[in-house]
């Protein structure tokens, strides 16, 4: 009887043993299989290298932006030193429309990032006046940025020694008799181009100085000649 009751369960329990050996072999190999160590590896790592590279991108850009500030500055103040009408024979006139035509070519240059829509340029003629101090002749402006001149308005300084020049207190950039000196100021909000918003709406600040090249008309800024409205601050 006893034997059999074992030859029973050993029939019995024999399908349920090859199987534990079948799942026991396939555990096993699954346990030398390192197939698939890689794919899961780069499913851990894959954020941390995407988000290195996105912070190196924004942080490389940010700098890239700095650049392009400070080149617009330049680019505007040397623009106006050299604008007026083309006669060697009397002084420069310069119009409303040579102002506009040197924001344009701002406006080109800064296209890429949108320099009109988040920032601010704003020119100065600063020139000497009548009792030889310092004023700030003329002003003009573009860009949809709410930002005021760090350093005056037009007509500061109209008489008297009262208004020191442009520029840092410490050593202010002053105009000389008979020239003027184009000061340019150029506020911009660095818009992200990345998740990573650590410098989002961060203000770059340049600003730029340039002599006037030729010998200048320097009582006005003459209108238009194309019926433009003047780029007022």
């Amino acid at each position: 009887m006893r034997t059999m009751l074992r030859e029973t369960m050993g029939q019995t329990m024999a399908p349920l043993r090859r199987t534990v050996a079948r799942a026991g072999g396939k555990l096993r190999a699954l346990r030398e299989d390192f197939s698939g160590v890689a794919m899961i590896e780069f499913a851990f790592t894959a954020p941390i290298i995407l988000g290195l590279g996105m912070l190196g991108t924004e942080t490389a850009y940010f700098f890239v932006t700095h650049m392009k500030v400070s080149q617009i500055a330049m680019q505007v103040a040397d623009n106006a030193s050299r604008v007026g009408e083309q006669d060697v024979l009397v002084a420069r006139k310069v119009y409303e429309d040579d102002i506009i035509d040197v924001f344009i070519g701002a406006e080109r240059m800064g296209e890429s990032i949108d320099m009109i829509e988040n920032g601010r340029i704003i020119l100065s003629s600063l020139q000497q006046n009548a009792d030889g101090g310092q004023w700030i002749a003329w002003q003009r402006c573009t860009g949809n940025k709410a930002f005021d001149s760090s350093y005056g308005s037009e007509g500061d300084g109209e008489s008297g020694f009262g208004f020191a020049g442009m520029g840092d207190a410490g050593s202010p950039i002053t105009a000389s008799a008979g020239t003027a000196v184009m000061f340019v100021e150029v506020s911009y909000d660095y818009q992200s181009v990345t998740p990573f918003e650590i410098f989002d709406n961060r203000e770059i600040r340049y600003t730029a100085a340039f002599n006037v090249r030729d010998q200048r008309d320097l009582t006005r800024l003459y209108p238009s000649t194309t019926g433009q409205n003047p780029p007022t601050c």
